[in-house]
């Protein structure tokens, strides 16, 4: 071998290491749907997802690149299903349709497994009602998670595993020092006018004020997995199922976590530094129990098969065939009067 072949070859088994670190860990994962470990098998459901919408992603300088499909679309998926109606199979397999009977679509979305003609009233109904937390909820029915009750808004497991720690799969961390793992959910929220970080929203967990807008990614992977950053799987990112980055510091903690602040300058073409994806008020981080913790808890419902629903009834004063007006808030705001839907 001469020289510079010992050169190069030296330099690429250099590199080596840093080139497996920045690997997407889902071509491994997502084969692991019926590991025995729980956050396995929630990370495994929520990787074979991210391959189905064609992988779509945020790095970790917030930049979005790979989108090609979005919720209410006809346009296929990898394994040939439309989009809408994939999206419509989350709200039906996690149990949450039926809690949404009153607003508008609603029903329809319970009729989009069974093919025929896209659904404008169900696509209308998964562009105005936010999915990501249907998306959590089914993938963690689809893991068998135990002790996770799936909800149509991401504060209620928030604050069940915040007042209910014992019979809750998750715990609550403060993402500024905590350290994430396989199966961790990292969740920010959504208020404009405020930012609540961990202990704005712990006070908020603590009262009876019900409603706040939140959204939760699913961490896939994180430090000791072989990565250089933390990989999270959300739904309802960039109008599908999308993977985001965020970059670990040497000890396994997010390194300088992009945070809102009410000051940000907006992301302009005329200001292109102030856009970046990742800066969130990123307010907890839900950690996983350890498996042994829960097995004591009690099983997880099975999904929600697609079968046919009866015609829903009119609701008193409203005409046959006509949408009911929507009188509740599912991604609830501080303040706007909206009663949360039940």
């Amino acid at each position: 071998m001469s020289r510079w072949s010992r050169l190069v070859l030296s330099a690429c088994l250099a590199l080596s290491p840093l080139l497996a670190t920045a690997a997407d860990p889902c071509p491994l994962l997502r084969a692991q749907v019926q590991a025995t470990d729980p956050a396995t098998r929630l990370a495994a459901v929520a990787c074979e997802e991210h391959q189905l919408w064609h992988r779509p992603f945020i790095d970790v300088d917030g930049r979005y690149a790979g989108s090609t499909v979005r919720e209410a679309e006809t346009a296929l998926l990898t394994n040939g299903e439309q989009a809408w109606r994939r999206v419509a199979g989350y709200w039906l397999g996690a149990g949450l349709l039926p809690r949404l009977q009153h607003r508008p679509g609603a029903g329809d979305c319970a009729y989009a497994g069974y093919g025929g003609t896209p659904s404008a009233a169900c696509r209308a109904f998964l562009v105005d009602v936010p999915w990501s937390a249907a998306f959590v909820s089914w993938s963690a029915r689809r893991a068998a998670l135990p002790g996770f009750d799936g909800s149509p808004s991401h504060v209620d497991y928030v604050r069940d595993a915040y007042r209910n720690p014992e019979t809750s799969a998750y715990r609550v961390a403060d993402p500024a020092t905590a350290r994430p793992a396989r199966g961790d959910m990292m969740c920010y929220v959504r208020a404009a006018n405020r930012v609540f970080g961990f202990p704005g929203l712990a006070t908020l967990l603590s009262s009876e004020d019900g409603g706040l807008g939140m959204h939760c990614d699913i961490v896939v992977a994180a430090a000791g997995e072989g990565v250089a950053a933390a990989y999270l799987v959300g739904g309802n990112v960039l109008d599908g199922v999308t993977m985001r980055m965020l970059p670990l510091s040497t000890g396994g903690r997010f390194a300088a976590l992009p945070a809102r602040t009410l000051d940000d300058a907006p992301c302009t073409p005329d200001n292109p530094a102030a856009c970046n994806a990742n800066r969130q008020d990123w307010a907890v981080l839900l950690q996983l129990r350890p498996a042994q913790d829960l097995a004591q808890l009690r099983p997880a419902p099975p999904i929600v098969a697609a079968t046919p629903p009866a015609p829903l009834l009119p609701t008193p004063g409203q005409a046959p065939g006509q949408p009911s007006a929507p009188m509740c808030c599912v991604e609830c705001s501080v303040g706007d009067g909206l009663p949360r839907c039940p």
